[in-house]
């Protein structure tokens, strides 16, 4: 099965495909060579393992959050998750949206729309454990404080411009191995032992599981440049009527997360605003969560961090 990055590059796609084959249709019909057959679509995959700072894409047939039971103290029954956020009532493994190009005069296209962005595509979210490497500054530096809750180690803060934020760790993300050690039921002292004992220059590897119910949307502006969402503190309270975000199945009562791939959790409304208006492009990669679960995140979090987590843009 196709998959597409909007709605939009979908129809898009379906218009072009509906009228190269109207074009064969008539060249056969006249006895003229026809176009070699294109596949106009991305075959379905296993779980995307997907590198945040720059790297290749991998498949792989891990499991993600549909064996996922606690997350952060919280209990994420069937029950919990029917009461709460029904939208999620069936949990299945996402499959990336797939971006194909073929050189035969853009047939085959499958983004025609939103185009194939580096920032959309890799901003994605994968729901799945992907490896990340981060290596100490010159100063010694990792830029990234954890916190252990419930045999779990997550990601409490990821300073701007550091190792860290370079290799892709976001908050709340769950650290579950540290060059192949687990880290179930590790103490926060022992796991900034961990990073200490390297020497600067050195490099390690973290094994890291997403956020989870976390979902990614492309959007696609108008020609006003309006993509249909309003937003307080944050949450999504609106979704304007045959707009983008109304098209594209954006959800309210989530938060906003990420835009492009770029941290947003912590701003300000005003801050947010001018971080969409500066994303280039037509099409925007928005990730929300939750409110419900985005709640229990940050109340389990240090709140007072966040002026100084990373809100740069991610290095594609």
């Amino acid at each position: 099965m196709s998959m597409y990055p909007s709605l939009e590059d979908m129809q898009t796609t379906e218009l072009i495909k509906a009228q190269v084959d109207a074009i064969r249709s008539t060249q056969q019909h006249n006895a003229m060579p026809s176009y070699p057959a294109q596949d106009y679509g991305a075959p379905s995959a296993p779980v995307l393992t997907l590198s945040r700072n720059g790297g290749s894409a991998t498949y792989s047939n891990a499991m993600a959050y549909p064996s996922l039971r606690d997350f952060m103290g919280m209990e994420l029954t069937e029950e919990m998750i029917r009461l709460n956020m029904p939208e999620y009532g069936a949990v299945a493994v996402s499959q990336p949206n797939s971006i194909v190009q073929h050189n035969n005069a853009g047939v085959g296209v499958i983004a025609p729309v939103s185009g194939t962005n580096s920032a959309v595509v890799k901003s994605m979210v994968t729901h799945g454990v992907r490896r990340a490497v981060v290596r100490k500054d010159a100063a010694g530096k990792v830029g990234l404080r954890v916190r252990a809750m419930n045999t779990g180690v997550f990601a409490c803060l990821v300073m701007d411009g550091t190792p860290a934020a370079k290799a892709g760790i976001r908050f709340g993300d769950q650290i579950l191995q540290i060059d192949g050690q687990d880290m179930a039921g590790l103490s926060v002292e022992k796991v900034h032992k961990i990073f200490k004992g390297k020497n600067p220059g050195d490099s390690f590897e973290l094994a890291v599981r997403d956020r989870p119910f976390e979902r990614s949307v492309c959007l696609v502006r108008d020609s006003s440049g309006c993509i249909g969402f309003q937003f307080r503190h944050g949450e999504i309270i609106n979704i304007v009527k045959d707009s983008s975000a109304a098209r594209n199945g954006l959800l309210t009562q989530h938060n906003l997360l990420e835009i492009n791939g770029k941290n947003v959790i912590g701003l300000k409304d005003k801050e947010i605003s001018k971080v969409i208006q500066a994303t280039p492009g037509s099409a925007l990669n928005v990730t929300i969560m939750p409110s419900f679960l985005y709640g229990h995140m940050v109340k389990q979090m240090d709140g007072s961090l966040f002026g100084k987590m990373d809100h740069l843009s991610p290095e594609f």
